[in-house]
C-alpha cells in the first residue's frame, strides 16, 4: 500500500507538471524532447506514442515546398482515426501500468477474513474436541481454547480491513488518472486537428 501511494502520488504531480509544459509549449517537437523528463506521468507516455505515430505520417511524405506541406497535411488528416487509436491504446498500456499489482491488494482485502474464520472454526473444533474427550464441562474449560481461535479472526481482519480500504482508495484514484487521460488524448487530438487542419 505505501508503495503504491508513492507511485500514484509521483504520477499525479508529474501529470501535473507535464500537462503545464503541454499547455505552455508552443511546438509539439518542443514537447516531445522533455517527455523523458517525466517518467511516472501517463500523459507523457501517451503523448509520446501519439506524438510518433504523428511524425511517421508526416515522414512518409517526401519533399519540400507547399506542396510537400499540403501533401503532409493531408497524410495527417487521413490519420486521424489511427492516430486516435494509437492514442487509446497507449492509454490502455498507460492504466495496466498503474494497475499493476494492485490485484493482490483486493485479494488480501477478500480473502483473509474467510482464512482467519477457517482458523476460527478449527479452533473452536479443537476446543469442543478437547470437552468431548472427558473433563469438566464447564465455560471455563472451553473459554481459553475458543478465545485462542477467535485471534485468527480478529488477525483476518486485521489484514483485510486496510487492504479494502486501500483497495477502494486506489481504485478511486485510477479512475481519477483514466478520466485525465481520456481528457489529454482529446486535448492532443483537437490539437492535432487545429495544427493541420
Amino acid at each position: 500500500m505505501v508503495q503504491k501511494y508513492r507511485l500514484y502520488r509521483k504520477v499525479e504531480e508529474q501529470s501535473t507538471e507535464f500537462h503545464e509544459a503541454f499547455q505552455n509549449s508552443l511546438s509539439l517537437s518542443e514537447i516531445y524532447k522533455v517527455c523523458d523528463n517525466f517518467p511516472y506521468s501517463p500523459l507523457a507516455g501517451i503523448f509520446r506514442r501519439g506524438y510518433m505515430e504523428l511524425m511517421m505520417r508526416v515522414e512518409a511524405v517526401n519533399g519540400h515546398g507547399p506542396a510537400a506541406e499540403e501533401a503532409q497535411r493531408e497524410a495527417v488528416l487521413r490519420g486521424l482515426p489511427a492516430l486516435q487509436r494509437t492514442l487509446q491504446k497507449a492509454a490502455m498500456a498507460e492504466m495496466l501500468s498503474l494497475e499493476r499489482s494492485l490485484n493482490w491488494l483486493g485479494t488480501t482485502g477478500a480473502v483473509t477474513p474467510f482464512i482467519g474464520l477457517f482458523g476460527t472454526v478449527i479452533g473452536i473444533i479443537d476446543a469442543f474436541r478437547g470437552l468431548g474427550e472427558g473433563g469438566p464441562t464447564t465455560i471455563q474449560a472451553v473459554a481459553p481454547g475458543i478465545s485462542e481461535a477467535l485471534v485468527a479472526t480478529a488477525a483476518g481482519l486485521f489484514a483485510a480491513v486496510p487492504a479494502v480500504i486501500g483497495y477502494n482508495h486506489f481504485i478511486a484514484r485510477l479512475r481519477q488518472f483514466g478520466a485525465e487521460m481520456d481528457d489529454f488524448a482529446a486535448e492532443f487530438m483537437n490539437l492535432v486537428e487545429r495544427s493541420f487542419g
